[in-house]
Parts: structure tokens; sequence; C-alpha cells
């Protein structure tokens, strides 16, 4: 059973297969007892291996165990989950926010809850999986816009009738890098009186000296406006919170299917993400050095003869012509100590590369990738 099915990726190139960390997350990883600079992951701000985290969730476990044992409505939570809820709203600047326990989960449990049957979801055609599923999940009808195109976002909005209209998108794309066009969107969903749901898993800790992408154009939090972030990339931990009115949260309690019928976050990582979002408001640095290694990299990288566009976030793109040209690449980068795996259908269209830029990289990590990419050039 599923041989078959095996052996079709196989053939053309796309079975996937993990590997397995020796060693903290961070800049440089241990795979198989052989170190490489490690270019793969969402830990834009290095904390992930932080001793502070490690020390929070320490002293949490002592005091509330490991396990949550049950869901937050049967007293699976604690004090720290209502704490860092409050820490969030005040963060996200909303009246409340509510923890789920992951991005994932996250999306397919608010999205459905928000977007009823009769409703409409407007959703930009490169939105991360879990945003598509979670409006397959939903009994709305679902609508895709072409890429960051307002005018075809407006175009669909005119024509639909429906009684309640969520325009959901990414506020930074996770395989390309690039930031959604909020103002617009902002004023198009007011123009016909929609809710907007971002999703800033890529955006917090990274846009808008870490507040996201609402601080980052400069735009007002609403009561339309609902943000749903995670604290497994910029923030080093884990989990995932959804921000907005206290009404929005209230009802997401009482509605949201993966938040009511999942056990809660462990305490200990609760305490992790309290600390991870004290640490990211206390030290504005660490955003700013994330940038200056990001447009570092991206100036290194065009120097090789590969461009990786606009360079408005830590995901930088290298983008191949075949999914035997991107395994090639990142094949070779191995070799030279750099782990940055190929991306590949059907994660995208176009297989790539996908640099993913840290503060905790070093100028010299830096530059062994622009070095390896250089003679992969000359090959």
């Amino acid at each position: 059973m599923f041989e078959k099915e095996l052996n079709e990726l196989r053939k053309n190139d796309l079975l996937r297969q993990f590997v397995s960390r020796g060693s903290p997350q961070g800049p440089v990883i241990t795979i198989s007892g052989k170190r490489y600079i490690n270019f793969s992951s969402n830990d834009y701000l290095g904390l992930a291996g932080s001793p502070e985290l490690l020390r929070a969730a320490e002293t949490a476990g002592r005091r509330f165990g490991f396990g949550a044992g049950a869901a937050r409505l049967l007293a699976g939570g604690s004090i720290l989950h209502e704490r860092l809820e409050k820490a969030v709203a005040a963060f996200k600047m909303t009246e409340a926010a509510l923890l789920l326990n992951s991005g994932y989960t996250a999306n397919t449990a608010v999205i459905p809850a928000i977007a009823p049957e009769g409703s409409a979801i407007f959703s930009d055609e490169l939105n991360h999986a879990s945003i598509i599923d979670g409006c397959r999940l939903s009994r709305a009808k679902v609508l895709v816009y072409r890429h960051k195109n307002i005018g075809h976002l407006e175009g669909l909005m005119k024509k639909e009738p429906a009684w309640r209209k969520v325009v959901v998108t990414d506020s930074v794309f996770s395989m390309d890098g690039d930031i959604a066009p909020l103002p617009d969107l902002c004023t198009v969903s007011r123009k016909h009186g929609a809710v907007l749901y971002l999703d800033e898993a890529h955006a917090t800790g990274v846009l808008g000296k870490g507040k996201g992408s609402l601080a980052h154009f400069g735009l007002d939090q609403e009561p339309w406006i609902i943000q749903m972030g995670t604290f497994s990339k910029a923030l080093g931990s884990l989990g995932a919170f959804v921000a907005g009115t206290r009404d929005m949260i209230g009802w997401l309690t009482n509605a949201a299917r993966g938040f009511i019928f999942s056990t809660a976050l462990p305490a200990p990582v609760v305490a992790a993400s309290i600390r991870a979002l004290s640490i990211l408001e206390k030290r504005p640095g660490l955003v700013k050095r994330l940038l200056e290694n990001t447009h570092r990299t991206a100036e290194g990288l065009k120097t090789t003869g590969y461009d990786p566009g606009d360079a408005e976030t830590p995901v930088l793109a290298i983008k191949q012509r075949s999914v035997r040209e991107a395994l090639a690449l990142s094949a070779f980068l191995w070799k030279k100590g750099v782990y940055a795996p190929a991306i590949r259908p059907p994660t995208v269209k176009e297989p790539r590369i996908r640099v993913t830029v840290t503060a905790a990289h070093t100028a010299e990590h830096i530059q062994t990738l622009i070095r390896a990419m250089q003679k992969y050039g000359k090959l």
C-alpha cells in the first residue's frame, strides 16, 4: 500500500525526507555529526536556543509541571496563559487575545469560526497552506484573488452579495518573502464592510520594529481587523495567538474547534513565549540586526547572478528553472557546509532555494553562503 504513490514522487524528484538535528536550533546546526551553516530556519531573531527562554521554561516547569493535562476550558491552562494573552493584546494593541497550539491550528480553527455558512472568503492565491485548509473547512464561499492584485479583489467583492465578507491574507508570504499591500487591503475592506484577517506568522518580530505589518505601514488596529501570529518563528518558542476585539475573542473561545478540543500548551512553553515577547520589546537591536543581515545577504546574492528580489523581509527566494536544478544547488551548498533545502511543488509552483536570514548569522556565515553561490555560478 502506498508504494505506487511513493514511486511516483521519486520519479518526479518530489519525495521528501527529513534530517534530524543533533544540536539546538541556531545559525549553525549539527546533522549526522557535521556542522552546517543553517539558512533554513524561521528563527529570525535567534531566540530558539536562548538560555533566557530555557530558564523561563525551567522555572515554569518546576511550578506548574510540564503537561497541561486538559483543554483550556477544562482547566488545562495556567495563570501564565492569561498573562501571555494580556501581553499579546498590549503588544498588538487590541482588546484581547487567545492562545492556540500552532499557526496551522489557528488558521484551521479561526477561519471557519469567523466565516460561517453564507459568508464569502476572499483569499490571496499565494496564501499559506494552513489558510487554504482553513478556508476549505469553513462553509463559506471561497473566492481566490490574484496575488496582491487589489483590482481583482475589489472586482470579486463588488459582485458578491454575501452577508459577511472576510479578506484573508498572509502579511509576509513565506515562500517569496514579499509583503501584502496592507494599506490598500484596509481601504478595500473598510469600503465593503469586510473583516480583514491577517496571518502575521512571518511578520511578528520582523516588520514594524517587530510589532508586525500594521506598524510597518503606520496603520491603526481596527475592530474589523483580526491578527493571527505565531511564537514559533521570530519568538523562538511554540504556539500561536489571535488578537482582536473582546467580543471576537469571546466568540472564538466558544466556536473555534481547534481551540476547544485541543489540550492546552504546556506552561513551560508559555513561559518561554512570555520571555521571548519581553526580549523583543526591550531589545530593538535584534530586529535592526536582522534587517542589516537581510540586506547584506541580498546584496551578496546579487553579485552571484541570482537576484533575490526586493529583499523586503528575511525570506530570500533563489528561484530555479526545474526541480532537478533546485536539488542540484541545494546538494552543492550542502557539500560546502551550508544547509538550504530545495522547496518544490506542490509547496510552490516554481522550485527554489528559500534562504532565510536571522539576526544570529554572522558576517562570516553570510560570506560562506555567498562564496558557495559564486562557485556554483562558475560551474
